[in-house]
């Protein structure tokens, strides 16, 4: 089973969204885009027990909570709908009389006239849900129901409802956020544990015996402990002058819960011992190391138990997981899932899926969603992008906007000229918190295809390279890639640097260089020589040490006044289109005993 399209009309945060899936994806864009209201839709759509929980859905699940025209007289509903291919025999069987067929190059239902398209190898069959949230003013209570959309209807011609049995068949799983790992391996809804549970068929019979035993333990609490007898019935004796009480016996016991179920799963914890002759403790009081693993190991029992038919939806796999564990859960669900929807903000999870299976997710001023895929095109290569995947792609498609630099020589004067002129000026908005990234590529032939690839993915666009003699296509090609292209007046970041910076500042630096002992063949003498001789020094010494990022601990020297003008000038246009958020003005408070604002007096 697989999702090939959801469409979402008034839910949440989203008032209108279309989107295309094929296989696993991975949806990513900055924080309320609509990641998780996503997976809250699939789960009304998909999930066995979304729907029972009273009510279903609430006010704030209808966008902008309007579930009311202005005139308060009809119902504005909530839509949800699902299409799902590669149906399984079981699923087949279940729904025989509500299967369609879905083009899959045109990414479309067949219409009524066109059977002739069914035997055609771009056609195959499907199954479309739709899960409708409505209001009903005259029982005040919220309602949510799934329909299939197609096929037999009841006697009344309403559409037939997807029942509970058969939204098992879909195997859809949905794990929420992971506050901390140890939510993990409790008993709360939508833990991990209690999804194996429910995979396991394990459900009323567990919470009816453990509540028994805990009514029947004997002694009750507290019977057997002499100190706290005298306590329990003095408040008895109390109780009786103001309530009659006629139970024979004790009428106060003491018990480990409530004897709900509700209470039990938050009650429950998880046991564990690792070592030999160590007695098991709650789960939560082992190392973070042993809850990730156990993570891991839960996820991997899901997989295992539904592997022929699972949808898992997952959010943010990375909070209070550590980098290989984030990897290592992206790998299982790839590998073990049939299809997975996975929610992140990490590099780590980010680089194991394939370019074409993460989705942007773009939203509007009017609540309409979108999602981008990402497409490497002919001009950047599978291995070009593995190679700078986790270093600066991903963290650059998390962002708002992206800085193209021809090097590693060139982001280091960037980032070091950036960082002061975010210190000497408030107004100037820190780049990384505005979601600026500095991403260096190997040379001014690759700026065009990673300016168009960051481009496509509508981030705005900036690049930093030098003069060079160009023919006018590649000219118009930079200038067509990139949202502000800058070309320095220099052929060489080195030349820019010993240009522009100071000379009494770039012997200053050549002079700790020879003291480090770690001069090489630069061959600085112990005098200062010749202004000219300094920049050739200062040259060599930047073009033979791109690596260790000389041109940045040149600029760390200068002051503020001293910094290149062209990369300034340049930074400037950047923090001018990211500008600060507006300053909130902290409340001056009231002087002693004054008046309240609105100038009444308690009591008067």
């Amino acid at each position: 089973m697989k999702v090939l399209r959801l469409t979402i009309d008034h839910f949440r945060g989203i008032e209108k969204a279309i989107l295309h899936f094929d296989g696993h994806s991975l949806l990513i864009g900055t924080n309320n885009v609509g990641k998780s209201t996503i997976c809250e839709a699939l789960d009304l759509v998909l999930g066995p027990d979304r729907l029972n929980k009273f009510p279903p859905v609430e006010e704030f699940d209808f966008y902008n909570a309007k579930y009311l025209t202005e005139n308060r007289e009809s119902a504005i509903p909530l839509r949800i709908e699902v299409v799902l291919a590669e149906l399984t025999p079981q699923i087949q069987l279940a729904c025989p009389t509500h299967t369609e067929f879905w083009h899959v190059k045109e990414r479309r239902l067949l219409d009524p006239g066109e059977a002739d398209l069914a035997n055609s190898p771009d056609v195959i069959r499907c199954l479309r849900l739709e899960t409708v949230g409505t209001y009903d003013s005259q029982e005040d209570e919220f309602n949510a129901k799934t329909y299939f959309c197609h096929g037999s209807h009841n006697a009344d011609s309403s559409p037939e409802q997807v029942r509970k049995p058969t939204k098992r068949l879909f195997g859809f799983l949905y794990l929420r956020a992971l506050r901390t790992g140890s939510r993990a391996l409790s008993l709360e809804r939508g833990s991990l544990l209690d999804l194996i549970l429910r995979l396991q068929g394990i459900r009323t019979g567990l919470w009816e015996r453990s509540i028994q035993r805990l009514r029947d333990l004997d002694p009750p609490i507290a019977d057997d402990a002499a100190e706290l007898t005298p306590v329990l019935e003095t408040i008895e004796q109390r109780l009786a002058q103001y309530i009659q009480i006629t139970s024979q016996g004790r009428a106060t016991r003491l018990y480990v819960s409530r004897l709900t179920r509700e209470h039990l799963r938050d009650t429950i914890s998880f046991f564990l011992s690792t070592t030999a002759g160590q007695e098991p403790v709650p789960v939560q009081e082992a190392g973070t190391g042993t809850l990730n693993t156990l993570v891991l190991a839960l996820l991997s029992f899901i997989a295992d138990a539904k592997k022929d038919n699972v949808i898992f939806a997952m959010e943010e796999p990375e909070i209070a997981l550590p980098p290989h564990t984030q990897r290592r859960i992206a790998k299982y669900l790839l590998a073990e899932t049939t299809q997975c929807f996975v929610t992140t903000h990490s590099p780590y999870v980010i680089e194991q899926f394939q370019p074409e299976q993460i989705h942007i997710l773009n939203r509007d001023d009017k609540a309409n969603v979108s999602a981008t895929a990402v497409a490497l095109g002919s001009a950047i290569k599978g291995k070009t992008y593995r190679r700078h995947c986790r270093r600066g792609l991903a963290e650059a498609m998390l962002g708002k906007g992206v800085i193209i630099a021809e090097g590693v020589s060139e982001q280091a004067v960037l980032l070091t000229v950036s960082e002061q002129m975010e210190a000497q000026n408030g107004q100037n908005y820190p780049l990384d918190l505005s979601g600026v990234t500095i991403f260096p590529v190997e040379g001014d032939g690759s700026l065009p295809a990673f300016g168009g690839f960051f481009k496509a993915l509508g981030l705005k666009t900036y690049a930093f390279y030098d003069k060079k003699s160009r023919k006018p296509e590649e000219q118009q090609k930079l200038v067509d890639s990139f949202d502000v292209p800058h070309e320095t007046p220099y052929s060489g970041i080195e030349q820019l640097v010993v240009t522009e910076v100071p000379l009494d500042r770039q012997w200053q630096f050549l002079a700790s260089v020879r003291q480090s002992g770690e001069q090489g063949h630069l061959g600085i003498p112990l005098k200062r020589p010749s202004d000219a001789q300094v920049r050739e020094l200062m040259t060599s010494a930047l073009k033979s040490n791109k690596g260790n990022g000389y041109a940045a601990s040149l600029l760390d020297l200068c002051d503020f006044g001293e910094l290149p003008i062209t990369v300034a000038t340049f930074l400037a246009r950047v923090f001018s289109d990211f500008a600060a958020p507006a300053r909130v003005p902290v409340p001056t408070p009231p002087a002693p005993n004054a008046p309240p604002a609105n100038g009444n007096i308690s009591g008067t």
